[in-house]
């Protein structure tokens, strides 16, 4: 009995101690703006009473103070703290909160227009990453666009050659030709090869608001090559919040960057502006790549005082010069200008420059401006229709450079540069080092041709867009949504040759147009290799050497999707149909009288139909599955091949694509895991001829099937809201089933030999199957941080090189060697005055911190166990000889990546 009145009292003591502490219960909901935010995270300041909001974004938590604060925190977003007050015994109700993201501009863009089709989290079923413009802005610094992407689960981003702009980018291992680049829903592939010019687009990065990486099939209603995936880029808006910015940077190699920008935020009157300049210059990291670009941005928009109507227009170009490193080099070029005695390359070394007049001069110049002017309607009809637009017009002018006349290459000075004073003197009688001089004509001329002579040309590839997306979204009930709309695009592209520079001789003699032979003619003009601000400049009545055609393609385009939205599942179907008109015009193979002067028009009809859907099994994890078949068309090339007006009957490519995925969604981390399939048949393939005998020639493939599977993980964390933490890792699968044919040309479209490619289960190159990387940022004092991410590169085998497989015993794809780069920073925001909206803020840079040197890409497939001679196997191998670099052959043609590189930024926001 004692022990039972000393039960009851104990108990009688805790209920009396909970009452006097539990003052009350406060409640809420948290959303994201849109919707509810399951998982966030809700504490009492200064105690440790927490919970989590449950699936509809609900919490309740028992307060033990009258009045307090709480902190709600929610990974991706930003901190936001309210205040309370509760009675004794009774609950509060703080209402709904709404978080803003750590860049809020995306969802602000997203819920303007339809057009724009970005991937939600938990809803949208396709696999996705999304990076905001903050970081963006900070850890971008002079790197190339697409690298910010590095760290992306089944991304490979490469420099290239190495040159301002060159870089490149694959997901899951294909390029990116078929990897769709939208930007604001606006489709900017090219549209006769599909190719994305990165120095076309040197100043995205700094009128990015956000961009997401939709990998494979992705949301996109378009009957686009998406074939790897989709780059959406939403850039800034005309209707930002009032402000500006003035911000420099600096780098290794003379880099330096000068952007200003200011936004008037919306007018009472419904109207605001954005406008943007930058200037950037620079050595470039590799030798002889000296560049100069800018970057203009001007957006003017206008709301209804009802919101019914919206209005966005834009104009915005990046205009640049930049000398390249076009041609990867043996391994033993690089070693034979670096340490020879240590076996050290020289990762720098650049064969394509040397100087002129005592100034940097490079044979390989590329020089782009390449404008867009697009406007965006949107249009509340009713609460349940809307309807979105957007025309859009791109004018590019410009191209790159290279040598014509007698080849260059053997010609070298001490250092492996090029004698470009030599060539000058070569080419006005003078004595050189290089041999016997031209003598003048009757006239007392010096004149050059196709085959005597140096002189440098351009091969310009200038075009005129336009084009107009609009749809309609429906809401047939609260559960579904009904889109349908079209696309239209017209395109005519310029194709020609030019002499920039004929190294001092006088004239340069052509005969090779049909409307000049046999007798040819003599052109004395020359024209400039930089860009022009002026997108309407004339390229019609230059005169022009070796070839000069015109390509035209017209799209028109239907599609639909139905999307299915309800409490826990959401799903979609779509279906998109294109016909693409190709045209082909050459007035310098053909006489205005030849029927293949204008080629009649060749349509070929391609779509796609694509669904999925996602489950939300609670208010941490998610399902999802998705699956698409495409019927894509050719490309331009593949239709009039050989660069002639022969149309031939291609086969549209097949891709059948299967996703399945996991999220995993709380306060303190998210994570996602993918597993792909996609079938990839019938592809033609264009590739340059690696070989030092045949520069600039190409191969043609015809038929090859690729199969590409693999597993993605991707993680993000916050356990303290000073430590951010993130992983990745992909394994990749990728390789070609079945043979091939292909067909080789040189440089002037002359066929030279034909084939079977056996490729049958040859991996596939030029990407790194398994990739990983992991990171961490950590705030030391408040505004003040420090950052690391440490990349994994394996399985990275080299480009295929055609004429390697064409037998049956060959050896495969080489497999280069795996590296680790990391890359470090640290932040610090100094706030000025009483208000968050003035600031100066200091970035510094260390990519690649260790200064690893790494084999980034590799053109040929040379093994240690080849014969460094095929025509006398009595000398024996690469491995016998000595001849090898890290387990690899000297004889390859490598692009090697950059070592350490820094560079620091200050910004003033107002």
């Amino acid at each position: 009995m004692k022990k039972m009145k000393n039960w009851l009292l104990t108990g009688l003591f805790f209920m009396i101690v909970s009452t006097v502490f539990s003052q009350g219960k406060v409640t809420g909901t948290i959303t994201d703006g849109t919707g509810a935010l399951p998982g966030a995270n809700v504490v009492i300041k200064g105690s440790s009473t927490a919970t989590s909001t449950d699936f509809d974004g609900k919490f309740t938590l028992n307060s033990t103070t009258n009045s307090g604060e709480i902190i709600i925190s929610y990974l991706g977003y930003q901190d936001q703290t309210v205040k309370f007050t509760v009675s004794n015994g009774s609950s509060t109700n703080v209402g709904t909160i709404a978080l803003s993201s750590n860049s809020n501009e995306l969802s602000e863009i997203v819920v303007k227009s339809t057009v724009v089709d970005i991937a939600k989290d938990r809803k949208t079923p396709v696999a996705v990453s999304t990076i905001k413009a903050a970081e963006i802005q900070a850890k971008l610094g002079s790197q190339e666009f697409p690298e910010i992407l590095a760290n992306t689960p089944s991304v490979y981003a490469t420099k290239g050659g190495g040159g301002f702009g060159d870089s490149r980018i694959n997901i899951r291992g294909f390029d990116q030709r078929n990897i769709a680049v939208m930007i604001n829903g606006v489709p900017v592939n090219d549209m006769e090869n599909s190719s994305v010019y990165w120095s076309n687009w040197a100043g995205l990065s700094d009128v990015t608001s956000a961009m997401q990486v939709q990998r494979g099939l992705g949301s996109s209603k378009l009957a686009i090559s998406s074939v790897g995936g989709t780059i959406n880029v939403v850039t800034r808006s005309a209707d930002m919040k009032e402000g500006g910015t003035v911000a420099l940077t600096t780098g290794n190699d003379n880099y330096f960057k000068s952007l200003v920008s200011y936004s008037t935020g919306k007018l009472s009157n419904g109207l605001s502006a954005s406008v943007l300049f930058s200037n950037t210059i620079g050595d470039g990291y590799v030798d002889g790549t000296k560049f100069s670009g800018q970057n203009y941005f001007i957006g003017i928009g206008y709301a209804s005082k009802n919101n019914k109507h919206d209005f966005q227009f834009t104009f915005t170009g990046a205009p640049q010069w930049h000398h390249q490193r076009s041609f990867a080099n043996t391994l033993a070029s690089y070693i034979q200008y670096g340490n020879p005695a240590e076996n050290k390359p020289n990762i720098k070394y650049n064969s394509d420059w040397g100087y002129k007049n005592g100034e940097e001069y490079s044979w390989a110049r590329n020089f782009y401006s390449k404008p867009v002017m697009s406007l965006n309607y949107d249009y509340t009809i009713s609460e349940n229709t809307k309807l979105s637009s957007v025309l859009y017009a791109s004018w590019g002018r410009g191209g790159g450079t290279g040598n014509i006349g007698r080849s260059p290459f053997a010609f070298k000075t001490e250092d492996g540069l090029v004698p470009f004073d030599e060539f000058v003197k070569y080419n006005t009688g003078q004595p050189n080092t290089i041999g016997a001089p031209l003598t003048p004509n009757a006239n007392g001329e010096y004149v050059v041709n196709s085959t005597t002579g140096f002189t440098r040309r351009a091969s310009i590839n200038s075009h005129d867009w336009y084009g107009a997306v609009i749809n309609l979204n429906q809401k047939l009930s609260k559960t579904l949504t009904l889109d349908f709309g079209i696309d239209a695009r017209t395109y005519t592209g310029y194709h020609f040759r030019n002499v920039t520079d004929r190294l001092g001789a006088d004239v340069y003699f052509d005969n090779k147009s049909a409307t000049y032979k046999p007798d040819g003619r003599y052109l004395y003009e020359t024209y400039s290799a930089s860009p022009s601000f002026n997108p309407f400049t004339n390229v019609k009545d230059q005169e022009k050497i070796e070839y000069d055609n015109n390509g035209y393609v017209n799209w028109y385009g239907a599609f639909t999707q139905l999307e299915y939205s309800g409490e826990n599942l959401s799903a979609f179907v779509q279906g998109a149909i294109s016909n693409q008109a190709f045209q082909r015009q050459d007035t310098f193979l053909y006489l205005q009288s030849d029927p293949l002067y204008k080629t009649d028009t060749k349509n070929i009809t391609g779509g796609n139909v694509k669904g999925g859907a996602n489950y939300n099994i609670n208010e941490y994890h998610n399902v999802f599955v998705n699956a698409g078949y495409y019927s894509k068309q050719p490309f331009f090339n593949a239709v009039y091949r050989n660069n002639q007006s022969v149309a031939f009957d291609t086969p549209n490519e097949k891709v059948l694509g299967l996703e399945a995925g996991y999220g995993f969604r709380s306060a303190k981390v998210n994570a996602n895991l993918n597993a792909y399939y996609t079938s990839w048949k019938d592809r033609y393939q264009r590739s340059t001829d690696p070989s030092s005998t045949n520069r600039n020639g190409y191969f043609d493939a015809l038929g090859v099937n690729e199969l590409h599977t693999g597993i993605e993980l991707e993680v993000n964390a916050k356990p303290t809201p000073q430590l951010s933490l993130n992983a990745m890792v992909s394994v990749g699968q990728w390789k070609y089933e079945g043979n091939a044919t292909y067909n080789k040309f040189d440089q002037n479209n002359a066929p030279l030999e034909s084939g079977t490619l056996y490729l049958d289960g040859v991996k596939v190159g030029d990407a790194a199957q398994t990739t990983a990387s992991l990171g961490a940022a950590y705030e030391i004092i408040e505004r003040f941080s420090v950052d690391a991410n440490y990349r994994y590169t394996d399985q990275l085998y080299a480009a295929i090189e055609p004429g390697r497989f064409s037998a049956e015993n060959h050896k495969g794809t080489l497999e280069l060697p795996s590296y680790g780069l990391m890359d470090a920073g640290v932040s610090y925001k100094w706030l000025i005055g009483n208000s968050n909206k003035t600031s100066l803020s200091f970035r510094l840079n260390v990519n690649n911190v260790l200064n690893e040197v790494y084999i980034s890409e590799s053109k040929t497939n040379i093994f240690a166990d080849d014969n460094i001679n095929a025509a006398n196997p009595a000398l024996g191998t690469y491995a016998s000889n000595g001849q090898m670099y890290r387990g690899i052959a000297t004889g390859n043609q490598v692009y090697f990546g950059f070592g350490r590189t820094w560079n620091f930024s200050m910004r003033f926001n107002f």
